[in-house]
């Protein structure tokens, strides 16, 4: 309340296959991303389009405050 009218939102992104892992070896990048897989309700890994598109939304929504947005493909549901 004491920011308000300052909108705060908390975008927490599961694993991204981006430039953050391009450093790591690529078989301990793959071990980590296989997990993630196993781990994710969409089997997948997210995209660095998919997190930017989120904070987009809340860039856009005026509405949106004192929210986490969670884009980790329902890592979150477990």
């Amino acid at each position: 309340m004491e920011l308000a009218p300052v909108r705060v939102n908390v975008v927490s992104p599961g694993t991204i296959d981006g430039n953050l892992w391009a450093g790591r070896p690529a078989p301990d990048r793959e071990a980590a991303f296989v997990q993630y897989r196993r781990d994710t309700v969409l089997q997948r890994l997210g995209t660095e389009d998919e997190v930017a598109h989120t904070v987009l939304f809340l860039f856009t929504n005026g509405y949106t405050t004192g929210s986490t947005l969670y884009p980790d493909g329902g890592y979150t549901l477990h």
